[in-house]
């Protein structure tokens, strides 16, 4: 007996080969009652897809490369503890759409196209992490003009043609700010380095910068103090800050990592927290839940994250244009502030 083929199930269910074809692999451009019907047939058909067979039809390996940026962390992973929380969903989510997942650090050469897309290893790239993105943009430029489908996790910016998902940055830093305001701190300080270099550090002070001024506090001058997303980076910023000798008594950090190499530094110095300082971050890494005292952060949704990067790499590999989104944060209340 002789195997089915995707043309006998596309004379069934009275619709093209390729209609098939974007069926069996979920594309959106095929409507749910076409899906189903086609699916249905397959399945009565016992039809299994030949993938290499596709793949020199179509020119399309069925697999995302998820590129992971090689991230100065404080231990051999060389890889932000954020990012590990996101695998998981991408690796079910490339699944349920038919996609294997090619998983690779970053390699920052002017040849990603040829790399990935162009020699077939993967129709399109996730890319998590950028370190610097002032010169990153340079990277991303290289592969717009070789029309590679990629997609981002970050923030929105201006001046490069990407599609992003990234969270509300914005929206986080004000919130977790408002909070501590609430339980009675006024004079607050950042860590992070607020520049273009790093847009969602970034648009996390200016959430920041809005809470206070919307509470008619002082944005106090000497407060702010660059750091990257590293424990030893927030433990030397929290350090240049106290050697400062400026009154304060919050910390908002750009992140879960800055604020514990914080704490760290507090703690060594004299301070409880958060008897005389109140410290928070950003992430919930799974760590934040584990230091003493537990951190208040702002939770950014890694499962929802995940789905939405796989869905908008696979609709650009459909051709479709997708737009950017912003997932909403949402506060997690800890110890690190104290309680009202």
């Amino acid at each position: 007996m002789s195997k089915s083929t995707s043309f006998d199930i596309a004379f069934q269910a009275n619709v093209s080969q390729s209609t098939v074809s974007r069926a069996l692999r979920n594309s959106p451009l095929v409507n749910e009652k076409t899906r189903l019907k086609v699916q249905k047939i397959a399945q009565e058909l016992n039809y299994k897809v030949d993938k290499n067979a596709s793949n020199l039809r179509t020119q399309h390996t069925d697999t995302i490369a998820l590129l992971l940026f090689e991230d100065p962390t404080d231990d051999d992973s060389a890889i932000n503890p954020f990012f590990l929380s996101m695998l998981g969903s991408i690796t079910r989510a490339s699944a349920r759409k038919g996609y294997d997942l090619l998983i690779s650090f970053q390699q920052l050469s002017d040849d990603w196209h040829a790399d990935f897309e162009d020699s077939r290893k993967a129709d399109g790239l996730i890319l998590l992490g950028y370190g610097d993105f002032v010169d990153y943009q340079e990277k991303l430029s290289k592969l717009n003009e070789y029309n590679t489908h990629f997609i981002c996790w970050g923030a929105e910016t201006d001046g490069e043609h990407m599609v992003s998902v990234g969270c509300d940055n914005f929206h986080g830093g004000y919130e977790v700010t408002e909070h501590i305001i609430k339980l009675g701190r006024k004079n607050f300080a950042f860590l992070g380095d607020a520049s273009n270099h790093y847009p969602e550090f970034l648009a996390r002070y200016k959430g920041h910068c809005q809470a206070l001024l919307d509470h008619r506090l002082s944005i106090i001058n000497g407060l702010q103090v660059d750091a990257i997303s590293v424990e030893d980076s927030g433990y030397e910023a929290a350090n240049q800050l106290i050697d400062k000798g400026i009154p304060f008594d919050a910390i908002f950090c750009a992140s879960d990592l800055i604020a514990i190499g914080a704490m760290r530094a507090l703690k060594k110095r004299g301070f409880k927290i958060p008897e005389d300082i109140a410290i928070a971050g950003f992430d919930d890494i799974a760590t934040a839940n584990f230091v003493v005292p537990p951190l208040t952060t702002a939770k950014q949704d890694t499962k929802l994250a995940g789905e939405i990067l796989v869905d908008n790499i696979v609709a650009l590999i459909d051709g479709e244009q997708p737009n950017s989104i912003l997932i909403p944060t949402s506060l997690i209340v800890r110890k690190s502030c104290g309680y009202s």
